[in-house]
């Protein structure tokens, strides 16, 4: 066990949680205002159009991302649990495992998309004007998309070995850079989209280049040695990361979804607006993931180590700072909408309108998406996968989508932007009323529901 999963093993779950929430959340942060900076760079530098074209190109950096995250987390759950039955080499070995299963599936995956990468960027909702500007996005990140995967992969291992600091650290360095590349790339280069997608990717290895570094300390745990692929293995990685691929892949359902029905119900005028909604959302988003990143390292090294009021005491304190989070967020988009959108350099005063407006209705939803991650990491990190992918697949799939296609009918650009809102809200209150008792149960031992 490394001396950092020791502090684990003595400390106190609170203490704990905010030793890795704090940094978790500061890199997430970060790496947010860094994604809505690239949406100023590209709104003020290339125009509206390419600004929309931006958003419908996301569902790839989705695609990449939810395939990092599904075996990313899945191996480093696996991996916290055996350092905290005190098998290291059973770590080791998942780690090396989850790594080639990974460069494996982010090979074949981006290579079958960049051949049909006209056809996708259409499923995704480009037409005629924005088409060009998208695939100009996507090509850059297909190309790249190992350095997108390993540097996402790495970031939840350095995490599950005890290291949120230097996680934070390559986040910041990240974000920064992509600021000052974006610049560069857009205003200076005049390379367009294709600048911003190279000053991601760019921006992106300088952080893998300091997840590497961890690899050198002392007590670092995570070490690559000969391992034979086991079918057990993989299953079991890609069960239990399955909820988080879910999640991510459930951000493309979002925008996919968001992009049909603005369209149809508020034209070019409505992507417009819903392109600077999802840049803010994106950060605040993060942020919520961040809480679940924060939780999943522990929640699984104290299952590991049959530490169950600890468990429950991570829980509560993720609880608190959930909401307290949701209630900042809604305060932020209630009072500085107007503030918020003209950031984005949006010139019509029709497109201003709409998104301000959207922005005070669609934020309501922060207010119980920190309860469902919360559940939802909960239930992954101790490797029971049902629940846990009953949460994502409600919230992101099946409540999101038949949101969208039925409150627009009764309230039309109003219900569009309540949609995420009230799906996140069911979810919710539903958890609360018949999961919490199960997980706070006094001498917990069990998986909860």
């Amino acid at each position: 066990m490394s001396s950092l999963n020791q502090r684990l093993a003595t400390q106190s779950a609170t203490k704990s949680f905010f030793q890795y929430f704090i940094p978790t959340l500061l890199g997430m942060m970060l790496m947010s205002i860094n994604v809505v900076v690239d949406g100023i760079f590209v709104g003020n530098g290339v125009g509206s159009v390419a600004l929309a074209s931006v958003n419908i190109a996301v569902p790839v950096f989705s695609i990449i991302i939810s395939i990092s995250l599904l075996i990313g987390v899945g191996g480093g759950t696996l991996y916290s649990m055996a350092m905290g039955e005190g098998n290291k080499k059973q770590a080791q070995r998942l780690f090396t495992t989850s790594f080639g299963f990974l460069t494996l599936i982010t090979i074949i995956i981006c290579l079958i998309a960049y051949i049909n990468i006209d056809g996708l960027a259409r499923l995704f909702g480009a037409n005629e004007q924005t088409l060009p500007y998208a695939v100009d996005y996507m090509r850059i990140l297909l190309i790249f998309s190992l350095i997108l995967a390993w540097e996402n992969y790495f970031s939840i291992f350095v995490r599950n070995d005890g290291d949120p600091q230097l996680a934070m650290i390559g986040l910041v360095i990240s974000a920064l850079l992509n600021i000052g590349l974006d610049y560069w790339m857009i205003f200076i280069l005049k390379l367009e989209v294709t600048g911003a997608a190279l000053a991601t990717v760019i921006a992106t290895f300088a952080g893998l280049i300091i997840y590497l570094l961890h690899f050198f300390k002392k007590d670092s745990g995570l070490v690559f040695v000969k391992a034979r692929w086991k079918i057990k293995d993989l299953k079991r990685i890609s069960s239990i990361g399955l909820p988080s691929f879910l999640s991510e892949a459930g951000t493309g359902v979002f925008v996919m979804g968001y992009n049909i029905a603005i369209a149809y119900y508020a034209g070019t005028t409505g992507l417009a607006a819903f392109s600077v909604i999802n840049y803010l959302h994106t950060f605040m988003f993060l942020a919520f993931i961040g809480i679940g990143q924060s939780i999943q390292p522990m929640i699984s090294f104290y299952y590991g180590a049959k530490q169950f009021h600890s468990i429950k005491e991570t829980v509560k304190t993720a609880e608190i700072s959930g909401l307290s989070l949701g209630i900042l967020f809604l305060g932020i988009g209630y009072f500085g909408a107007d503030f918020l959108v003209s950031i984005f350099g949006v010139a019509s005063p029709e497109i201003a309108e709409l998104a301000a407006k959207g922005i005070k209705l669609f934020f309501l939803g922060y207010l119980f998406m920190g309860t469902n991650f919360i559940y939802m990491t909960y239930y992954q990190s101790i490797g029971y996968v049902r629940p846990s992918v009953g949460i994502t697949v409600f919230r992101g799939f099946i409540l999101l989508i038949g949101m969208l296609f039925i409150l627009p009918l009764w309230f039309g650009t109003i219900g569009v932007w309540l949609a995420l809102p009230v799906a996140e809200g069911i979810v919710a209150v539903t958890l609360m009323i018949f999961a919490r008792s199960g997980v706070m149960r006094k001498g917990l031992s069990s998986r909860g529901f």
